[in-house]
């Protein structure tokens, strides 16, 4: 992934070291049944979450720079699901 100019939403290094081993253990316990890890990287992924709650924009309208939509939506869902359980 090419360096991107980072957002005020994102995580900042400290804030992803904490988070960083509940994320790993989680998406270690929840692979995929294809074995698929996926294209993106987890802290991204959270980035995207996090820029979209912090500015209210549609999913559609995140910027280039991070995760598409789908990428997003999709491990937030999962994460919900989860945590309901």
């Amino acid at each position: 992934m090419s360096e991107r100019k980072p957002y005020p939403s994102d995580l900042s290094d400290e804030q992803w070291s904490l988070i960083e081993p509940v994320i790993t253990a989680w998406k270690n316990r929840h692979r995929s049944v294809s074995g698929h890890q996926g294209a993106y990287d987890m802290r991204e992924i959270v980035n995207s979450v996090l820029y979209q709650g912090r500015t209210g924009c549609q999913w559609a309208r995140l910027p280039h720079g991070l995760p598409p939509k789908s990428a997003a939506r999709h491990c937030l869902r999962l994460v919900k699901v989860t945590w309901v359980r």
